[in-house]
Formats: structure tokens, sequence, C-alpha cells
């Protein structure tokens, strides 16, 4: 088993950053704990932070202190190397390494940036470092400007310097090649190293190399006088103001940086008028050169529109700014997560991702840790897409969930309400999200009303409904939606965020129904603990279940566990363990422990146990000796709603730990009810789980 892998590049702008990313997030979908460590960062500014560090710690939540993530900075290393202490260098990355090793599962490990170093001199620094570590490579290589011949020798020639020095290259990673040349590329270099190496090919993305307006006013020092919150959107060209305004409009493109002087109104006022116009392309920013800003009747007029692109102010002329900015490089960082998602998906979409798991990943773990299930959903979710239907498109977090799930290109969305309402919503929140990815539905408009009302009518006329009781209820999104999945047009449903749970299941109870062989709808929570995943049941449904119910629940909480990837072990929660307690309360618990192993034999489960005897091993080892669940048990079952509802709540607040759910079970097809509290995140993931649901119906 290799427990490390180390990304490694031969030239400077390679494009590695979408390599470690994509990584990251494929190791913590198969492993425990990974750490991330770079040997050498680039210089840093007093109190600042490598920007390479802060953005993969922060993104993928590690659980380690930046100054632990690296050995040493450029300069320190350049010192140390020139008093003829490159023994020091070296035994200070072991041991810096060595200390996050032992804590996690797999380490990934980040070569040099070629900033300021000579090529065959930091090549030879990250194969020494490498070689010490004793961990293999994967190398990544840069298409852009290179002949076809000359891609394929600049790989090669790094690969048998890393070969020469004993240092095992598992794969290289083609970057930034046309995507008319993947094939070609692949090819070549496949011509030219041992079969055993994984070839892979990602070609160039333009979005990923346009930089930021934050990366441009960092680089030349620029001041921004609007429009700071938009400091994320990127430059895909730039053009410079000095013409008259009906000749430099034509000149736009989209995503364009405005370069002008700053008393040049006309161009100022122009582009602004030209960022709104469906007739013009957009505007990424405006940056005012010579140190000049407009007068007070503009900056007036400017600070009262609705839409304003940031603008930038620079003491520089405008041909020394145009320079300038022509020479800023684009990278990843922190704050700018709708790049770092793109620039997984891109690793996900061109890299066989499981071939490439394979050679870095040779085992299977036991357990399975919150990144590994949060992974595995998103991964399990895109195996089918499903259609999700969102019924309360009056509340802002649904609409940015559905915002994120579009940009991530998971499921189908359909949106329940206003057209203009939920548009004016996206404004109002300043979203990009693109509406033409999702269908939009006003019930009481909508095409499928009287259908859905005669339906409805037909299944419900034997408790008394009329036809105009049925329209009425189908002007209800709750009923309207749910009529959706049952009719099949779409695959499940999410609401609750601003309806109550009896709202949002009644219409499910009544005509999507349960499956064959169940008689009891109930719900789980995915508990992600710190270290695990938990199935709690039921928190959210019924409230004192009797013995056959309780029996029933803990059967469809283990067919959930197992369908989420989870090997369930089963505790039938009480306030006693084993046979000591006595009570009504307890008795129903040992009554539905004995009906669950009458029924399914192959499920592992003890009850009553105590929680503490549930899940500490210790305790379960005290109380229960020869139990193969006590200290152990990831699905736990609750007595009541009064006990599980309560508990979940103290766990997630007082742990930190993520609850996704309530997931219900036991019906037709997958309808899941939110928290009136629930937080965007909490929508999101739901949606995921109801997508696997809606897979496995």
């Amino acid at each position: 088993m290799n427990k490390a892998i180390y990304i490694a590049t031969s030239e400077p702008n390679s494009g590695k950053s979408i390599v470690v990313l994509g990584l990251m997030r494929m190791l913590l979908g198969k492993t425990a704990k990974v750490g991330y460590f770079r040997p050498i960062i680039d210089d840093v500014k007093n109190g600042k932070r490598d920007n390479h560090i802060k953005t993969v710690l922060s993104h993928f939540d590690l659980n380690i202190e930046p100054k632990d993530a690296y050995a040493f900075t450029r300069s320190e290393m350049i010192n140390l190397r020139n008093k003829g202490e490159e023994g020091k260098i070296i035994d200070t990355v072991i041991e810096k390494y060595k200390i996050l090793e032992e804590q996690n599962d797999f380490m990934l490990v980040e070569g040099t940036d070629f900033s300021g170093e000579g090529t065959a001199v930091e090549l030879d620094a990250n194969i020494l470092i490498a070689k010490n570590l004793g961990i293999p490579a994967i190398l990544v290589s840069s298409g852009v400007g290179k002949t076809l011949e000359e891609f394929v020798a600049d790989l090669h020639l790094a690969y048998d310097s890393f070969e020469d020095k004993e240092v095992e290259v598992l794969a290289v990673i083609a970057n930034k090649v046309q995507e008319k040349n993947i094939e070609i590329a692949k090819k070549g270099v496949e011509a030219v190293l041992p079969k055993n190496v994984y070839v892979n090919v990602i070609p160039l993305i333009e979005s990923l190399n346009n930089p930021t307006l934050k990366e441009i006013a960092k680089a030349i020092d620029a001041e921004f006088l609007f429009g700071k919150e938009d400091l994320n959107n990127e430059c895909a060209s730039f053009t410079v103001g000095a013409m008259q305004l009906r000749n430099y409009l034509t000149h736009l493109k989209d995503n364009t940086l405005v370069i002008t002087p700053g008393d040049r109104a006309d161009i100022i006022l122009g582009a602004l008028q030209a960022n709104i116009s469906s007739n013009y392309p957009t505007v990424s920013g405006i940056i005012l050169t010579g140190g000049l800003v407009p007068e007070e009747p503009i900056t007036k007029l400017i600070d009262g529109l609705d839409k304003v692109v940031p603008i930038l102010s620079v003491d520089h002329g405008t041909f020394a700014t145009a320079n300038r900015v022509g020479a800023v490089r684009s990278h990843m960082y922190a704050e700018n997560n709708r790049k770092i998602n793109q620039a997984i998906n891109v690793f996900d979409k061109y890299v066989e991702v499981e071939k490439l798991t394979d050679k870095l990943v040779a085992f299977e773990n036991t357990g399975i840790t919150p990144k590994m299930f949060q992974y595995n959903l998103l991964k399990r979710a895109k195996t089918a897409r499903k259609h999700i239907v969102l019924p309360e498109g009056n509340d802002d977090r649904i609409i940015t969930a559905a915002g994120i799930l579009v940009e991530l290109d998971v499921v189908d969305i359909t949106i329940l309400g206003d057209f203009d309402t939920i548009k004016s919503t996206i404004d109002r929140l300043d979203l990009d999200f693109d509406l033409s990815k999702v269908t939009i539905i006003d019930p009481l408009t909508s095409e499928y009303h009287k259908d859905f009302s005669q339906t409805l009518f037909e299944l419900r006329k034997h408790k008394g409904l009329t036809i105009n009781m049925a329209e009425d209820l189908m002007g209800d999104v709750s009923y309207f939606g749910t009529m959706m999945v049952h009719k099949g047009l779409a695959d499940g449903m999410v609401s609750g965020a601003a309806h109550t749970t009896q709202h949002t299941i009644l219409p499910a109870l009544q005509f999507v129904k349960t499956r064959p062989g169940v008689s009891v709808v109930s719900s789980v929570f995915f508990m992600c603990l710190e270290d695990r995943v938990s199935v709690f049941g039921d928190c959210a449904i019924n409230p004192n279940p009797n013995a056959e119910q309780l029996a029933e629940i803990a059967i469809s909480s283990a067919e959930s566990s197992i369908n989420f990837g989870i090997d369930p072990k089963i505790a039938m929660l009480s306030y006693s363990s084993g046979a000591s307690g006595k009570g009504a309360d307890v008795d129903i618990v040992r009554a539905a422990t004995e009906i669950v192993k009458a029924k399914r034999p192959d499920l592992k489960i003890e009850g009553p146990i105590q929680y503490d005897a549930a899940v500490d091993p210790s305790v379960g080892k005290s109380k229960l000796p020869d139990s193969e669940v006590a200290g152990q048990a990831n699905v736990l079952i609750f007595p009541d709603l009064n006990t599980g509802n309560n508990t979940y709540k103290a766990v997630q607040r007082e742990t930190g730990a993520l609850a996704i759910g309530p997931m219900l079970q036991g019906l037709n097809k997958p309808v899941n009810d939110l928290s009136r509290g629930c937080t965007v995140e909490d929508i999101y993931n739901t949606v995921i789980l109801t997508a696997i649901q809606a897979q496995g119906i």
C-alpha cells in the first residue's frame, strides 16, 4: 500500500492545482484521514499564509495548522543551501512530514511552483524530497506553447529524471492540452512510457485560466471604488478604452476588463450600461488609471445603480496598467469556491478516477468517515441522474441551494413558483444561477393543473373528495410537487423549509403510499460525527411506536444504511442494557429486538442497550461483553420521537456534527422533509439523498 503521493511538475504554470484539488477530494472519499503537505512554499509576507495551503486546508476543512503543512519558505531553503546545509533541509522536511503522516491514513504532498528557480535545480529538489520521503510521484505537465514532440519529450525527460533516482512514477497527467488534441497527446505520451504508468489528459479550460479581479487588484496594487463584493469576477480579456464610446463598444467581449483613464466618464458609464444591456457582452470590471477618479456627480450616479461591476483605481498610466494586467496569471484561492468546484469537476470529468484510485489506495476501510460519506453521496448521485422537484420557490435558501446543485450538475431541478419572483430573488441574492438549466412551474397556471386535479379526484373520491376540492388542493405546492413524483414527472421531492412536516408528507401518504410489506413511514438522520457516520432513527415522524412499528423502523433504517454504504450494527436504545431493566418502555424495546431477529436474522442487532454502551467500546465491553454490536453500533434506534429528536439535536449542537436528513423511508417514491430551520447545506444534502433514493426505486 502507498500511504502517500507526491504531485510534481517540471515547469511553472502547469496547472497542478487542478490535480491537487481533484486528488484531495477523491482521497477523502476513499480514506479516513488525508494529510496535506508542501515541503517548500513561496515566500509570504508577514501575517500572510501560503495560498495553496490556505485553499486546500479551508476548502476541505482539514484539521492541520498552516505552519505544520510546510517545512521551509523558498528564501529559507536557498539560504540553507547556499551555506551547504542541504542535509538540514531534508532532515527538517522528513521530520515535519512524518508528524503529519502519523496522524493521517494518506498523505498528499504538493511539490514546488518553479518560481524564481532554474528548472533543472527545482526539478532535482522535488526528486530528492520524494526519494527521501520514500513516496511515489504523479507528474503534471502543461501543453501550452508546445508542439506535440516538445510536449512528449519534456514529459519523458521528467519521467526519466525521477526513475533515475529510483522514485517510482505512478502516473503522468498532461494538462492544458487543446481538447481536439486529447487523444493525440495521450497516445504520444503512452508511446514513450512503460505500460504500467497511468496516462491521462486534461484539456485547456479557459475559465480556469482567467484571473479574477481580486488577483488582478493584488498584482497591480489597485483600490476598489465600487463592487468589491464581486471581486471573484473572472476576466477573460481586457481592452483599453481610449477611443470614442461609439467605437469602443464594438470591442467588448464576454467578461472583458475595461481599462480607461479615470476622467473618461463616457467610457465608464457606457461600459456599465453595456453590462446590463442584452445587446452587449458582460463586463467583468473597470480599472481607472492615472490616479484619477470620476467627479462627484458621476460617482453619485454610479452609486445609485442597481447593478455595478467592480470599479478599481490605480496610480499607473493606462499603458503600464495594461501591461501589468496582461502579466497576471490565475491561481486558486480559498475564497473562490466556484473556481475550486469547477476545477474538481474538470478533474472528475477527464481523469479516470477509479483507475487512479486503484494505484493510490490499495486497501479498503472497514469504517466510513463524514468526508468519505459525502464524497460517496455526490458520486452516487452522478451515476444515474435524477429529477428532483423543489416546491418552495419562494424561499431564499431553496433558490440558493438549487443554484449550487445546478453548478455542480448533479441532478435535474424543477422549482415551483412564479418565474418573475424567482428571477427577482436570484438578482437580489446576486446568485450566479443559469435559469435555463432548471424548470420553473407555477401550479396555478400550469398545463398539468387540470390533469393533476382529475388524478387526485379519482384517487381520493372514495374519501369524499370532490373535483372542486381536488382543484383547490392542486394549487398547493406540496400537493402539486407530490403529484409530479406520483405521475413520474419527477423522481423525488424535497420540501419543508417553509412548511410543517405534516404539510409536506400528507400528500405522499395519501397517494404515493408505502412500499409493499411496509406499514410504517419513518425517518433517519445521517449524523456525520468527527470520525464516523451514524444513522439515527426515528427522529422526525413516529411519536410513540409500538414493538412491531419499532422493529420495522429498525429494519428500514438498516436497509437505508446498507443502501448508503454503511454496514449496519443496530442498537435498540433504552435506559437499560441487557436483561436487567424492567418496565413497559424497556419491554417494548426488548420485544422489538426479538421481532427484528426473527424477521431478519442476517442483521446484527442488540437491545435493549444504553447509548454509551452502544457507541463506547470500553463501556460496551463492560456491560455486554459477548455482544457483536455493543461499543460498535452505527444504527441507533430511539424508543420514541421525544428521545430521538432531542438526542439528534443535542449531538448536532454540542459536537458540531453535520446532520443530513431527515430522510423518509418506506414510501413508494422518495419525498423528503426539511426542518424549517434548515440551512442551504441541509437542502443540498437532502436533495442528493433523495436522488440516490430514487435510483433504487
